[in-house]
């Protein structure tokens, strides 16, 4: 016979003793039995303190996940003790996020004013830093008083940025600027701030089209701060205040351009003037066109975009950068 079919006999005898031999090893009685075990705090924690070492991205964020759903149903003195005595700064970002989410699902609305506590009165910055970040994306604003104009003044520029990002996120992804009292909040907040890296951090990633009148005087004084960043950042946020307050805005805006130094806050103030007005900013650019000679082809570039029609302020930007690229 063949070599190869000498093989294919043999392979094919292995494969029927193989397809003979039963499902296990072993009888059904001799494997452990399988036991259920409920859910604790204690047994959460140990598993996410093992999971944080994992490499895995995904398998990270599962446990994260799973404990924010288990939260709900956990013992809340036992998840409140947890989160009392944990030092490590990863582990309390967790537990801090349970307890945010008993608060946001109403298991226990109280839950979220511990996390606030803590975010404000931590010795350790780092956990200061991971507490406020567990209240990223969630309805923290509205639930924690002036905790955010307090992390303002934190003495950790960690903690006072992390805060700083929690009211954009909140703002852009929790209410789609469209809930004044967070944006008033986020514009309080900024004003309070003596960090002006954080201030300007806030105010030029922030859309003010439902800004109270309040908050608007506020974000007007921050034009004459002495940061240029600052003044940049404020320039750009008064370029899409509710039209109650596009005349004061416009007014200030214009008025400063003429006596402004840094060029920065020049290109600022034009492009909060063209929001402002759309087509009917055109003719008080043309005034502001002679002012700073520097200055005028950004000004023309304002203009032709303006004068294309083109009404949605996402657009306009990208019509106005084109318009500079093929010159």
């Amino acid at each position: 016979m063949p070599r190869f079919l000498q093989g294919l006999r043999a392979f094919g005898g292995l494969t029927l003793l193989l397809a003979s031999q039963p499902a296990w090893s072993t009888s059904p009685a001799a494997l452990p039995a399988l036991r259920a075990e409920s859910c604790s705090v204690r047994g959460l924690m140990d598993q996410l303190r093992e999971g944080l070492r994992s490499n895995s991205k995904a398998y990270r964020d599962y446990l994260n996940a799973v404990l924010r759903e288990a939260a709900v149903s956990l013992p809340s003195g036992e998840l409140h003790a947890a989160f009392d005595r944990e030092t490590d700064p990863a582990m309390v970002e967790q537990l801090a996020a349970a307890l945010v989410a008993r608060s946001e699902r109403e298991a226990e609305k109280d839950a979220i004013q511990a996390v606030a506590r803590r975010a404000l009165e931590d010795r350790d910055p780092s956990v200061r830093a991971a507490t406020v970040r567990a209240m990223r994306r969630t309805g923290a604003l509205e639930k924690t008083g002036d905790m955010y104009e307090r992390l303002m003044r934190d003495g950790s520029p960690e903690v006072r940025m992390e805060a700083a990002q929690n009211l954009i996120e909140d703002n852009q992804y929790v209410y789609s600027a469209h809930h004044g009292p967070a944006t008033d909040l986020a514009v309080n907040a900024a004003t309070a701030s003596t960090d002006p890296k954080v201030t300007a951090r806030i105010l030029e990633s922030l859309d003010t089209r439902k800004m109270g009148p309040e908050a608007g005087q506020k974000l007007l004084g921050m034009l004459g701060h002495e940061s240029a960043d600052v003044r940049r950042s404020a320039a750009l946020a008064l370029g899409s205040v509710p039209a109650a307050q596009m005349g004061p805005a416009r007014e200030a805006l214009v008025g400063m351009y003429r006596g402004e130094r840094d060029a920065g806050v020049r290109k600022a103030l034009v492009q909060g003037i063209a929001e402002l007005g759309f087509a009917d900013a055109v003719p008080e650019l043309r005034k502001l066109r002679s002012v700073d000679p520097a200055m005028a082809p950004e000004i023309d570039a304002w203009i032709r975009a303006l004068e294309s029609g083109v009404q949605e302020w996402g657009l306009l930007l990208r019509e106005k950068q084109r318009l500079q690229q093929v010159r």
